[in-house]
This record gives structure tokens, sequence and C-alpha cells, in this order.
């Protein structure tokens, strides 16, 4: 089981399901960020002002972090993380207010956005999401995985071989 869980393509295929569902769930928004405005605004943390802002700028991080996490650059994991632990908190302050709305989480076409308990369904996907994030982790401490940084994957100059 050891040797499965430190597999380069379990890390790989990680990497690219939890990257590209980020990419996925940003563009989505991006497409209508009125709409995720609405959504942001449903939980009654925010003002509607900064509602319409945060619709605009956490699709944009999305998209980015996901890129960085399918590109393997370093830091995205970590921005990831970051995004998901938001999330979970806001998630559970809505369960702790009773509310049974769209999450918000896949833009306005989420097919599970809909229906009793959705808030429910993103809070247990986004638990999935974080241990696998976890997962990914552990792979870069115990099978040592490092992710790229920025300088290496802009760098354009040929790279020197062993010879």
């Amino acid at each position: 089981m050891r040797k499965f869980l430190m597999a380069k393509s379990l890390y790989l295929a990680l990497r690219l399901i939890l990257g590209l569902l980020f990419l996925y769930a940003g563009a989505s928004k991006l497409t209508d960020p009125g709409a995720f405005a609405i959504a942001i605004d449903g939980y009654g943390l925010v003002s509607w002002g900064m509602a319409k802002n945060l619709a605009y700028g956490l699709p944009v991080i999305e998209v980015v972090t996901g890129l960085g996490l399918v590109l393997d650059v370093c830091g995205a994991l970590g921005m990831i993380v970051a995004q998901l632990l938001g999330f979970m908190g806001v998630l559970l302050y809505a369960i702790s207010l009773g509310l049974d709305m769209d999450c918000g989480c896949f833009g306005p076409e989420d097919p599970s956005g809909t229906g009793s308990g959705s808030v429910w369904e993103a809070l247990i996907r986004d638990i999935f999401m974080f241990g696998a994030c976890l997962l990914i982790y552990w792979q870069r401490r115990a099978a040592g995985f490092v992710p790229r940084t920025f300088a290496r994957i802009l760098s354009f100059r040929k790279q020197a071989t062993p010879k």
C-alpha cells in the first residue's frame, strides 16, 4: 500500500484532478460573476459591494492556483489548502445557520448546486479535496517529489545536462 501511495503516477493524478477542478470552478464562475456575487451575498458574511469584488477575485485565484497545481508550481498547493479551509469555514457557518442554498462552488451551471443538502455536499467534497491535498503534501515529503519554482518554469535558457 505504501508503494502505491508514493507512486509518481498517483502524485500526478491527484495534482491533475485537483488542479483541473479548481481551473473548472474558477472559469465557470468567471462566465457569470453576477450570479456568483449573488451566491456569495446569500451567506450574509460580506456587503454587496465586497461580494461583487470577491465574485471577480476568487475565481481568478482559483484559476491561477489550479494551473499552478497542474504545473506543479511551488506554493500552489498551499494556496489551494488555504482556499479549501476558507471554503469549509464558510460552509460550516452556513450549516450552523441552517442555510440550504446553492454553494456557488462551480458557478451558475453547478448541477449539484440546487436542491436539498447542497451545502453539506459541498462540505464533504471539500473535505475529500483537503484530504487529497494532505496526501500530495505527504508524497512530497516521503517520496521527495519537489515542485518547480517560478524561476525554473520561466527559465528559457537550456539547462546544462550532465555528461
